[in-house]
């Protein structure tokens, strides 16, 4: 269930994802929060220059190994603007973080694609349940889905 506070998160992805745009990528942004409510990092998609493992939900992965203790990964949730792929989601299992909640699913950008007579991602776009076990998994957002749908209408307007 996304509650007002996960909304509110989720909005703060739907913005990264906006700079994303601005800066010439695909419109993706999550957050870290922690157990407390803190956002302890926030990145958006960064793989116009040709690294496509350059995902905020990876970089979100990365940090936390590197600046969090097991415990505090485990209660921290990612809240992401499209749910994780899997390169995405096994990262988010190794590493052993929390909650993930998601404002628009990879099912969605697969039929948006489809529709917009875009090229389909060489990854086959697994849930996240499919790739990582005992993972407490919200998504999507419907109202939010289509404002990701219309960011990503914009990004292939390009």
């Amino acid at each position: 269930m996304i509650s007002k506070q996960d909304r509110r998160y989720l909005k703060r992805c739907v913005e990264l994802a906006k700079t994303a745009i601005e800066k010439g990528d695909q419109p993706f942004g999550s957050v870290l929060v922690s157990e407390n409510g803190e956002i302890l990092f926030e990145d958006h998609n960064h793989v116009s220059g040709g690294d496509h493992t350059q995902h905020p939900e990876f970089a979100i992965a990365r940090w936390a190994a590197n600046h969090l203790a097991p415990d505090e990964r485990a209660k921290a949730t990612v809240y992401t603007s499209g749910e994780h792929y899997p390169m995405c989601s096994a990262a988010h299992g190794w590493v052993g973080l929390g909650r993930i909640v998601y404002a628009s699913s990879s099912a969605q950008l697969v039929e948006w694609q489809k529709e917009m007579d875009v090229e389909p991602s060489p990854v086959k776009p697994l849930p996240i349940q499919e790739v990582i076990h005992e993972t407490e998994v919200d998504g999507p957002d419907d109202e939010l889905a289509e404002v990701i749908r219309q960011l990503h209408v914009k990004a292939n307007q390009r």
